[in-house]
């Protein structure tokens, strides 16, 4: 029988919550997902997909080098892309660590590699003045006391499954206790903890398993502010709201209202870990389009690099890196400290909104060009200016003539409907935005 942890006493977190300010302000974030699997080069989840066992997975270790490695590259990049924080996979689901930890062999300084990734990563990123995230996956494919189930690469072997009956999970839970320990007191201040992920049920794992309660109180322990995910099966422990390779309809939300903050973690491709073969790679201009859209319903966007074996990302994630970084250099004032637009103000067709409530600037992200005008209802005393942001140049406002309110027989155009006059032919950006200063 596998041993059970003992269940908490409180189905509930009431502890301590983060604090999220300085996170919903950054809005744009690099998520870096890197471990072994960067050497088989086909999804971070190839251990589990092929049911590979650890003697096979092996090879991967052992020829672990990467030689390329320059996270002050990564780093540069990182900010001229415009992100304000980065999370980096200090242990995925295979177990391998980043750093030279005390609990396992299973860790970068034992392989050809020689030496300590996780350390040079967060000093580079934070000579940038970005800030610092640590994931760490709750599943660990590689440790002898976690249990076979539903997700492990030895799950539909009969003999692995029997000769695993005597792992204790609460073993396992010890081993992630002093592991999260470790990160939380050798790296200086840690700006977001990204646990990963609960799957609670039938052969599945939860936050009896994990002991949720008692490594949240760690966490908080060691790092009060410190901004936590929403994956450890313990409701109301989250301070962030995390849907994954989705983009929500509107602002999520907790217990019947608006979740205080939440991000959306999404690819460039169709894989978080580096894959030679993938082709499904996202545009520069739909990119962008999903962090505006992110910001314009109040969230986040923490966009994934999967680095190569040799510590480098890949051209085509350079390339788009550059290309949003082109487009944040104008108009990153529409997204830090954004959020939707208040709610009485409509959306024109084809655009997004943000609004910035410390300047009362509203944000008008056309994603598709109109002809010669734009049309917003209900603001007719409400804007002092408008321009283009990427230049700066003023936006006429006008409202309806007589004729055209008769024209129209009414219909879609109102007393109140400010007229923008555009140029006929698109600004040469990927998403144009019309600055908007609202009156006082």
């Amino acid at each position: 029988m596998v041993k059970k942890a003992v269940k908490t006493e409180a189905a509930v977190w009431t502890g301590r919550k983060g604090d999220t300010r300085g996170f919903v302000q950054d809005r744009f974030g690099m998520f870096i997902h890197w471990g072994l699997y960067a050497l088989a080069a086909r999804h971070e989840w190839v251990k589990n997909k092929e049911c590979i066992t650890d003697e096979q997975y092996q090879k991967y270790f052992d020829h672990f080098n990467p030689d390329l490695y320059d996270p002050r590259a990564w780093a540069r990049m990182a900010k001229e892309a415009g992100m304000k924080y980065f999370v980096i996979t200090t242990k995925h689901h295979e177990g391998f660590c980043l750093w030279n930890t005390e609990q396992t062999d299973y860790k970068a300084p034992n392989t050809p590699c020689g030496k300590d990734l996780l350390k040079p990563m967060v000093e580079a990123f934070r000579n940038e003045g970005i800030k610092v995230g640590f994931y760490y996956s709750l599943l660990d494919w590689h440790h002898p006391e976690y249990p076979i189930d539903k997700h492990h690469p030895q799950r539909n072997d009969p003999k692995a499954r029997e000769a695993a009956k005597g792992r204790d999970v609460r073993k396992y839970a010890d081993y992630m206790y002093r592991q999260v320990e470790e990160l939380l007191t050798r790296f200086g201040k840690i700006d977001v903890m990204w646990f990963d992920f609960s799957f609670a049920g039938e052969d599945g794992k939860g936050r009896d398993d994990w002991q949720s309660e008692r490594l949240l109180k760690l966490v908080r322990k060691l790092q009060p502010d410190i901004v936590i995910d929403d994956r450890l099966d313990l409701p109301n422990s989250g301070d962030i709201v995390t849907p994954e390779q989705f983009q929500p309809r509107e602002w999520p939300m907790r217990d019947g209202k608006k979740a205080a903050a939440w991000e959306a973690c999404q690819t460039f491709s169709g894989s978080w870990g580096y894959y030679r073969d993938e082709l499904s790679w996202r545009t520069v201009d739909e990119l962008i389009r999903t962090l505006i859209d992110c910001v314009s319903k109040g969230g986040n966007l923490l966009l994934n690099v999967g680095p190569t074996s040799r510590g480098e990302f890949d051209y085509r994630a350079v390339e788009r890196l550059k290309g949003i970084g082109d487009w944040m250099r104008q108009h990153s004032r529409s997204i830090y400290g954004c959020t939707c637009a208040p709610a009485d103000i409509q959306c024109p067709k084809d655009c997004r909104l943000t609004y910035n409530p410390e300047t009362n600037r509203l944000y008008m992200h056309l994603f598709a060009w109109p002809y010669k005008n734009i049309f917003i209802d209900g603001m007719k005393d409400r804007i002092e200016y408008a321009q283009l942001l990427h230049d700066g140049s003023e936006v006429s406002l006008q409202g309806p003539e007589p004729w055209q309110l008769e024209s129209t027989g009414g219909a879609g155009i109102t007393k109140d409907t400010v007229i923008m006059n555009l140029p006929q032919t698109p600004p040469n950006t990927t998403v144009p935005v019309i600055e908007l200063f609202l009156k006082k």
